[in-house]
């Protein structure tokens, strides 16, 4: 039922009344779908308090933000790109957008000047769903979903990818922009 919404490189936005404290009004980039072993992704909008300098000794000084990529292994580090010229050996996730490769590698293209943060995403933890879960959610209409771009997951505010998303999708799913987080305050 959901095979077309459901798949590596769709978006999963957090519906606005969504309650759950790790993914309240987020953007979820679906990295791996399976029906048979569950999905992954990573939490897009959520930043992590600590740059990758600040994380990590060997790229001290530098100011790349991380995100919270969700609440599974929340001690390791992730992160997806878009160079597979620069990059080789990551998984492609749709076109453009790549998952993984050698960190080594990344932290010397970093520090060389020739990835930037339109470039590369850090995250903290992945989100995960083991077989059938996620499916529940969407039939609780937890989740809506739209398919990823380059723009959206690199270059975007990261305090806007949960508005440009459901602006993306269109339609009247562009009214739930302006719901309150929590309606009884409106």
């Amino acid at each position: 039922m959901y095979m077309e919404e459901l798949q590596k490189g769709r978006l999963l936005i957090a519906d606005p009344f969504l309650n759950d404290p790790n993914f309240l009004r987020t953007v979820v980039l679906l990295c791996e779908y399976s029906t048979t072993l569950g999905c992954m992704g990573f939490v897009l909008n959520k930043p992590y308090e600590h740059t990758i300098g600040e994380l990590l000794q060997v790229m001290e000084g530098n100011d790349f933000p991380v995100f919270i990529g969700g609440p599974v292994q929340k001690d390791h580090l992730f992160f997806i790109h878009n160079q597979p010229d620069i990059l080789q050996d990551g998984i492609e996730i749709i076109s453009g957008i790549f998952w993984g490769n050698d960190i080594e590698e990344v932290f010397e293209k970093i520090k060389s000047g020739f990835l930037d943060e339109s470039n590369v995403k850090f995250f903290m933890g992945y989100s995960g769903w083991e077989m059938g879960q996620l499916e529940h959610e969407m039939v609780l209409k937890s989740w809506l979903t739209t398919g990823a771009d380059k723009q959206l997951v690199f270059t975007t505010n990261p305090k806007n990818i949960w508005q440009e998303a459901l602006q993306k999708k269109g339609g009247k799913y562009t009214q739930l922009i302006n719901y309150p987080i929590d309606p009884l305050l409106n």
